[in-house]
């Protein structure tokens, strides 16, 4: 975990018994309710909770992206000590991208699919600020290799769907950060990438903290979690159950939940037996996490002729050519796969695992 950043005195969001509802046929849906949450400058918290526990609604109305149907009191609301109380969709679009960016955690939906990724982070630049169009060039080419693009000239002049799940992650956290914002809203913004990137990213994220910006992270990933926050909110049916210092909560947990979160962390041990439950036992004793609960799963044996081959690749290739610019995105890759045999490709975002698979599925040429 990242050392804390010295607590500036006005934070960047303070809300006090925030709640959030749907408007529907039979009342007013309450998915958030009473939800206190202060985030100061170089602060990075966590929010963590199983999925539908209201994690990415809390982090939508902080930006003002609920929709109509959405019912959102508070006893205090301020962004930068201002109360937004009532505010109008311009008023939230002058914040959003300038003081507060925003990762959503599904990067082919938040992509517009038919704008390059050049034009996605000259939009990003332009609605706040006025750089010369040479700058602008060298600015997203910046951001790009900020967040571990490489070759990002070539990216630039690319559609979302031409890029790696990875690498658009990573495009996307890019325009979320384009303009420096204060404070960063991160929605599982690691999922898609491998270790290496991974680690990237957060390096990056650490930086942004040690020049005074704050980050509010949604993660299921509790590693990461506990790499990066100085405070973790745990979040069930709507409702913070537990709060407090990262090392205190994942270490020394007091609330069942919190515990029933943390026995449902894969581990090496685990591996092959049930995982925790997703409603938590009435009475949650002491847990170890890499203790197994149940027995192993048998599954009924079958023959299995491993000297069949059901898959022989050879020599796979795939190049891109793209404006007299050619990219070897698979080059010489051969493998056999045996009947009833299981094969692991690994390796970074963009290195060509994906296109291996749609090789062998006659998906592309």
């Amino acid at each position: 975990m990242s050392q804390p950043t010295p607590i500036a005195a006005t934070p960047l969001l303070d809300i006090r018994n925030l709640s959030i509802g749907f408007r529907g046929r039979h009342g007013i849906h309450q998915v958030v309710q009473g939800l206190d949450l202060t985030i100061h400058p170089g602060e990075s918290v966590a929010l963590v909770g199983e999925s539908g526990s209201g994690k990415s609604v809390t982090a939508r109305a902080l930006v003002g992206l609920n929709d109509s149907a959405a019912v959102i009191e508070a006893e205090r609301f301020h962004i930068d000590g201002v109360d937004v109380h009532g505010w109008n969709e311009r008023q939230w679009r002058a914040v959003r991208g300038a003081r507060i960016g925003f990762v959503l955690q599904d990067a082919l939906g938040s992509l517009d699919p038919l704008a390059r990724i050049g034009s996605l982070l000259g939009e990003a630049l332009g609605a706040h600020t006025q750089l010369p169009r040479a700058r602008t060039g060298e600015r997203r080419a910046q951001i790009l290799r900020a967040v571990g693009i490489a070759d990002p000239e070539q990216r630039l002049s690319q559609y979302p769907h031409q890029l790696s799940g990875g690498l658009r992650q990573r495009a996307l956290i890019g325009t979320a950060i384009a303009n420096d914002p204060g404070l960063l809203i991160a929605d599982e913004p690691t999922t898609a990438l491998d270790a290496t990137v991974q680690r990237q990213i957060l390096e990056l994220l650490d930086q942004r903290r040690a020049l005074g910006s704050a980050l509010l992270l949604i993660s299921h990933d509790l590693a990461v979690v506990n790499r990066i926050a100085d405070r973790v909110l745990v979040m069930q049916a709507g409702r913070v159950v537990e709060h407090g210092p990262v090392a205190q909560v994942l270490n020394a947990p007091r609330h069942p939940y919190t515990r029933q979160l943390l026995q449902a962390v894969p581990t090496a041990a685990s591996r092959g037996f049930r995982l925790a439950p997703a409603s938590p036992p009435v009475a949650a004793p002491a847990i170890t996490p890499a203790t197994p609960r149940l027995p192993r799963i048998a599954l009924p044996a079958k023959h299995i002729d491993p000297a069949r081959h059901v898959l022989n690749a050879q020599a796979l290739g795939k190049r891109y050519v793209q404006r007299g610019h050619t990219r070897q995105a698979v080059d010489e890759v051969s493998f056999t796969l045996a009947a009833g045999e299981t094969l692991g490709i690994v390796g970074e975002s963009g290195s060509g695992k994906s296109t291996v698979a749609r090789i062998v599925l006659g998906l592309i040429e």
